[in-house]
């Protein structure tokens, strides 16, 4: 049995499945709950009026959208920052367009970089790779 205490209350308890406490677990479902209630009866909120309205951090909002638990299709003023730089609020996936074009040029770039290593080493390699009989 692996013990551990809880990141969140710092309680000691027996860690199976989650990374949290059963009674950390219970309160944050309560907490999906009380967003869930309020989006279905407050669909065009935004987050920090959602954050206000239920008591819950932004960072559980964020969590939640992250997991897929609280869709954003269905609450279409919710947005949450990128991943990446922090600043530009976005309502999908987990980076926003200019860092994800930013991560494509410099991958591709990375690309470009190796292959011409890649290329300066076999065309370096022409007479002088011959075996040297002499200095064996």
């Amino acid at each position: 049995m692996n013990l551990g205490n809880c990141p969140r209350c710092g309680k000691l308890f027996a860690m199976n499945f989650r990374d949290i406490c059963p009674d950390c677990t219970k309160g944050i479902e309560l907490e999906y709950q009380t967003c869930a209630e309020y989006l279905r009866e407050n669909r065009g909120s935004t987050m920090d009026e959602l954050s206000e309205a239920t008591e819950v951090t932004t960072r559980q909002i964020i969590k939640f959208i992250r997991e897929g638990r609280i869709s954003v299709i269905d609450a279409p003023n919710l947005s949450y920052p990128c991943e990446v730089c922090g600043t530009t609020f976005i309502t999908e996936s987990n980076m926003c367009t200019s860092c994800r074009t930013r991560l494509t040029k410099e991958f591709s770039q990375s690309i470009k970089d190796g292959q011409a290593r890649k290329d300066a080493d076999i065309h370096g390699k022409g007479a002088y790779s011959a075996i040297n009989k002499y200095n064996k």
